[in-house]
C-alpha cells in the first residue's frame, strides 16, 4: 500500500473521529486511536508505539468519563440533590438506547425525575434538568477539545519522527 493511500485512510479516520465527538453514534475519539494504530502498524511502530497509543487511549477514556459526568455536575451546580445527579447520569446511559432524542433528553429528564423522586418542587426540578442539559453540552465541548488535542499530539509525534 502506498503512503498516499495510507495517509488518506488515516486522515479519513482522524476526520471521522473529530466529527464523531459531535455526531451521535459515531465513535469519535476511538477512531482517532484506530488512526494512530493504523499508522503504527503501517510504519513499523515508529514513531507511534504502545506508549503513545496508551496515552491516546487514556485520553479517550477521559473523554467518555467527562461526557457522562458533566450532566450530573451541571445538575449539582444548579442546586440539585444527589438524586438529580444520579438521575442525570442514569438518564444519559438509558438515553443511548433511544437514539438522538434519548441522547439529548436523557440527562435532563433523568435529573428532573431524580429531583422529583426526592420530593423536590417542580421549578427546582426543571432548573436542575436544564442545568444537566447545559452540563451535557459542556461535556461535549470538552470531548471535542480532547479530540483536537489527540489529533494534535498524533500529528506532532509523526512530524517529529
Amino acid at each position: 500500500m502506498t503512503d498516499v493511500v495510507l495517509w488518506v485512510i488515516i486522515g479519513a479516520l482522524l476526520l471521522l473521529g473529530l466529527a464523531g465527538t459531535i455526531v451521535p453514534f459515531v465513535p469519535g475519539t476511538p477512531l482517532i486511536v484506530v488512526a494512530a494504530l493504523v499508522h503504527a502498524i503501517a510504519y513499523d511502530w515508529a514513531p507511534i508505539g504502545w506508549g503513545r497509543l496508551l496515552i491516546l487511549s487514556a485520553l479517550t477514556a477521559l473523554g467518555y468519563v467527562v461526557a457522562q459526568l458533566a450532566s450530573g455536575a451541571g445538575a449539582r451546580r444548579a442546586g440539585g440533590s444527589s438524586w438529580a445527579v444520579v438521575g442525570a447520569i442514569l438518564g444519559g446511559v438509558v438515553g443511548i438506547f433511544f437514539g438522538i432524542p434519548g441522547l439529548l433528553l436523557g440527562p435532563p429528564v433523568g435529573a428532573i425525575a431524580g429531583e422529583l423522586l426526592r420530593g423536590g418542587d417542580v421549578a427546582t426540578s426543571v432548573r436542575t434538568g436544564l442545568a444537566a442539559f447545559t452540563g451535557m453540552l459542556a461535556g461535549a465541548v470538552a470531548n471535542l477539545a480532547l479530540a483536537v488535542m489527540m489529533i494534535g499530539l498524533f500529528l506532532w509525534w509523526v512530524a517529529r519522527g
